[in-house]
């Protein structure tokens, strides 16, 4: 069966509405100063070189289940969701200090290379980190500029403005949250859902659905339908994520084994096994996590604490109780047979993902 990503070629549209506006940006800086080639080319190669692409495909089927009408105009709007991605990911790699992204060099290491290669003076990592700071605002930056050249009548764009600034003000609090709860060592599943639903959850699902509605001028009992499905479907994408950081496969997720170990991230799956792990157990969780030069046989054994604590299983059960409860909102709704039907399928892709 195709992918539902594939549904009315719209992953081929988004990457040609993309490879347009960035196309006209790279112009643009290169006018400004031949210095800038890099970094048009840098957020070019980022943008186009990989990703799922499900944040628009759920802004994009939410304004068709509201019966909004296709064209390039909602496509080109719906792929600004990209480029507040593209922010995201920049600066979360630089927070992280993750070397790779996707199985290339992350932004920051990238700059850092740059100045190393050139022989620049000061330090070669701060001026990566310095570089990934500012390509990352300018993907803020220009996810607004998409979104209101996309060619979307004014009014429509005057409907959803309030749902892309909620999103993007979510996501980056959520963030910091995220890097609180690691200053902290917070391992509460209170904590650790809240920031897989203010990070993540939010803005992976129930915001792009509520922007596809408010662009299409939904009613009011569409928004809820959508929250009811978006925000459970939403946090059971983040805890697959958070499965994926820990258990993934490099080859498939294009990150080192057990990153989001080295990096300490307190996700629901840890927080479930600090819960449910003895003392003992507890004290080595606790010692490796954010251990940046954890072995690989550290990594073997702190997933395997995860995995006896029985905290794997527990997000696996979550993740099938949020998948139930998103499917039972969607069922319910009053939205257009096809949308339906591709919903249901992006759910499914979200979840049972492996990279």
């Amino acid at each position: 069966m195709t992918s539902p990503l594939e549904a009315a070629d719209l992953r081929a549209r988004v990457e040609k509405a993309l490879a347009a506006f960035l196309a006209e940006q790279r112009s643009r800086l290169t006018g400004i100063d031949p210095a800038l080639a890099a970094v048009a080319e840098t957020l070019e190669d980022f943008v186009l070189g990989g990703g799922k692409r499900l944040r628009p495909a759920f802004a994009y089927w939410g304004f068709r289940g509201a019966h909004g009408p296709d064209s390039d105009q909602i496509v080109a709007a719906v792929s600004a969701l990209e480029l507040v991605q593209a922010s995201a990911l920049i600066h979360d790699d630089l927070m992280d200090r993750s070397d790779t992204r996707r199985g290339e060099p992350s932004v920051h290491r990238r700059f850092e290379a740059r100045h190393t290669a050139a022989g620049w003076r000061g330090g070669a990592a701060a001026f990566g980190d310095s570089a990934a700071v500012l390509l990352g605002d300018l993907a803020l930056v220009w996810s607004d500029e998409l979104l209101h050249t996309s060619g979307v009548s004014p009014v429509d764009l005057a409907r959803a403005r309030p749902v892309f600034d909620e999103m993007r003000t979510e996501v980056t609090v959520g963030q910091y949250l995220d890097v609180l709860t690691q200053a902290t060592a917070d391992t509460s599943l209170d904590r650790a859902g809240k920031v897989a639903r203010y990070k993540s959850a939010k803005y992976t699902v129930e915001r792009p659905l509520l922007l596809g509605a408010a662009l299409a001028g939904a009613p009011v009992e569409v928004y809820d339908a959508y929250s009811g499905f978006g925000l459970p479907l939403g946090e059971a994408f983040q805890l697959r994520d958070d499965v994926l950081g820990v258990f993934g496969d490099p080859a498939q997720t294009g990150k080192p084994a057990g990153d989001d170990l080295r990096e300490g991230k307190r996700t629901y799956l840890v927080a479930a096994a600090f819960a449910e792990l003895d003392d003992a157990g507890r004290a080595e969780l606790d010692a490796g996590l954010g251990d940046q030069g954890l072995s690989l046989d550290g990594v073997a054994r702190l997933r395997a604490l995860i995995r006896d604590s029985g905290a794997l299983a527990a997000t696996e059960r979550r993740i099938d109780e949020l998948m139930t409860a998103a499917l039972a909102a969607l069922k319910s709704a009053s939205i257009d047979g096809e949308a339906h039907d591709v919903l249901h399928r992006l759910a499914d892709a979200a979840t049972r993902r492996t990279v």
